[in-house]
């Protein structure tokens, strides 16, 4: 029965390709900033949880 509905749609077979590109696009995005970003920047990131000092925000 889903089968015949999503046959009847048109143009269907377009939204595999898109989410595919969208997906493709996106990791290989990340992948590029992972290689990229700058080692002093993730070592700061690497020591927020443990960093001693009060935060600047408060709480209510």
């Amino acid at each position: 029965m889903y089968k015949e509905i999503l046959r009847s749609i048109e143009n269907i077979e377009i939204y595999p390709i898109i989410s595919l590109l969208i997906f493709v696009t996106f990791f290989v995005g990340m992948f590029i900033w992972v290689v990229r970003v700058p080692k002093g920047y993730v070592d700061y990131m690497k020591s927020l949880p443990m960093d001693e000092q009060e935060s600047t925000h408060t709480q209510p």
